[in-house]
């Protein structure tokens, strides 16, 4: 069997190899050839440096080091992904070799590629002092959203991680998001210092300062922006935020009607003047604002919660219950995502096979309160549209599920809301109460239970739970001012286009 593998292997594999000992006068035509591809690449004579790599993979297929050139010579040319399936090749023959790791790795950090991540990690596994890499590495896991460990890859990256202001800005907005305020702080600091002609790093900046409540200096660092460029509405949005906390709401007013004219297909803008409204008890403003925004955008949940709100401070029950409702209904879609189904089948709204699905799924995996909690979401939705029957048939076999998952898993806070919604559904509004509050115990800023509790005592508590109900209105209108400034402050950081960090 040996010799038959080895027959079809050229002679300069084997060399490469070490099965075979060629006379030293070969292997020094085999060096000279890569010598010969390096140096016409150094004269740029790509296309003839092409022609020679590709000439030697025919004889040497599995040569990796050509392999590597290939790939070079490709990215210098703009394929990369041509490029990438070449170091691919030459990685799968040598894995740990160097060249074609930092090659690809760099290629991966242009195109913000989550597949840089295990290389990098590779090369720090023999090389941990390599400060370059940890920088290329925070970046990428910056730009995914893992900041603790991009914090920690930036805290290794050394100085020169202040001469790039790619990855300063990501390391900033990577310390705001893990509430490092004031190390976010100074990064920005540095970064407008470093351009101090660009406008992102003070935007940014401005973002951290409103955070902290620092209005007056936000506006200072914002008022030469909104100079230079008065109609970009997240400039405007933002100083809105800036001007309101440094106590001038009528500036404030006047920034956010200014976003929402330019940009008025924007949900946030029109959920921000809703706290505004909120906070200054003009709620009828708010509604009417609101109702605007809905004109132009009839999906997003914000928009109804916000409402919703607005509606419960003028003791609107009903209306605020119907928004509330609508919210709910809005998300719900969303959160079937985090399971492991066939989503295919739930996208093409096919919910026969969704269920059969998950119910062979739950034969298999009978203990999975994932499952039953997604078997309870789609029989919840199953009996919208179907006959009372139908309706009353689904609802109880979705309450079944659901306190199955419960059971399984007594802190599932979104199978407790589930059960609620089902119970108040039903008109069973002393147990929606109970599965709120065992939700509130664990888990006092839950919007979610919160608002299901505020329905559920409108419609089943006596005078003593009753007079909760402008407690909670007032907690839920709170923590939904926090949840949208955490939101529209991660999504406001600005990151500059910039060329990748050279590569480790």
């Amino acid at each position: 069997m040996k010799i038959k593998l080895l027959r079809g292997i050229t002679l300069s594999f084997l060399v490469l190899s070490g099965v075979i000992a060629l006379p030293a006068q070969e292997r020094i035509a085999e060096k000279a050839s890569v010598s010969s591809i390096e140096q016409l690449i150094r004269a740029h004579n790509y296309d003839q440096a092409l022609t020679l790599t590709r000439a030697g993979l025919d004889k040497t297929p599995k040569d990796y080091k050509l392999w590597t050139l290939e790939g070079i010579v490709l990215s210098i040319q703009g394929k990369d992904s041509d490029a990438i399936a070449a170091f691919d090749k030459a990685l799968l023959l040598q894995p740990d070799y160097k060249p074609a790791l930092k090659a690809e790795v760099q290629l991966f950090s242009k195109a913000e590629d989550k597949r840089g991540i295990p290389l990098l990690n590779r090369i720090l596994a023999t090389e941990p002092g390599d400060q370059t890499a940890h920088e290329m590495l925070g970046v990428l896991e910056g730009r995914q959203g893992e900041c603790v460990a991009a914090d920690e890859q930036f805290a290794l990256s050394g100085d020169g991680l202040l001469r790039h202001p790619e990855s300063l800005a990501v390391y900033g907005g990577c310390l705001e998001q893990s509430g490092q305020t004031q190390k976010a702080e100074r990064i920005f600091t540095q970064l407008s210092d470093l351009l101090p002609d660009r406008s992102y790093p003070k935007y940014n900046l401005a973002v951290v300062l409103v955070e902290s409540k620092r209005g007056a200096e936000a506006v200072k660092v914002l008022e030469p922006l909104l100079a230079e460029t008065p109609n970009d509405p997240d400039l405007l949005s933002l100083a809105s935020d800036a001007y309101e906390a440094a106590g001038d709401t009528p500036k404030a007013v006047s920034l956010l009607r200014q976003a929402i004219v330019l940009d008025p297909a924007n949900a946030a803008y029109y959920t921000s003047f809703a706290v505004l409204c909120l906070d200054h008890e003009s709620f009828q403003v708010g509604i009417d604002m609101i109702d605007a925004g809905l004109k132009r955008i009839t999906n997003d949940a914000s928009l109804y919660i916000s409402r919703g709100l607005l509606y419960a401070q003028i003791a609107k029950y009903d209306e605020a219950e119907a928004d509330f409702k609508t919210a709910e209904t809005l998300d719900s879609a969303q959160s079937l995502s985090a399971y492991a189904i066939d989503l295919a089948e739930l996208q093409k709204n096919s919910s026969e096979n969704a269920l059969t699905n998950v119910r062979a799924q739950l034969q298999v995996h009978p203990e999975s309160a994932n499952l039953h909690l997604l078997l309870a979401k789609l029989l919840s939705g199953q009996g919208l549209g179907s006959g009372a029957a139908n309706r009353a048939e689904s609802h109880d076999q979705a309450v079944a599920e659901a306190l199955a998952a419960v059971k399984i898993k007594p802190d599932m806070t979104e199978a407790r809301n589930l059960l609620a919604t089902l119970y108040a559904e039903s008109g069973q509004y002393a147990l929606a109460i109970e599965q709120c509050r065992l939700v509130l115990r664990t888990n006092p800023d839950d919007q979610s239970a919160v608002y299901h509790l505020i329905v559920a005592l409108r419609h089943a508590g006596n005078g003593t739970e009753r007079n909760e109900i402008p407690a909670l209105v007032k907690q839920l209108s709170e923590l939904q001012t926090v949840s949208r400034q955490k939101e529209s402050d991660r999504k406001r950081f600005r990151l500059v286009e910039q060329h990748p960090v050279p590569s480790p």
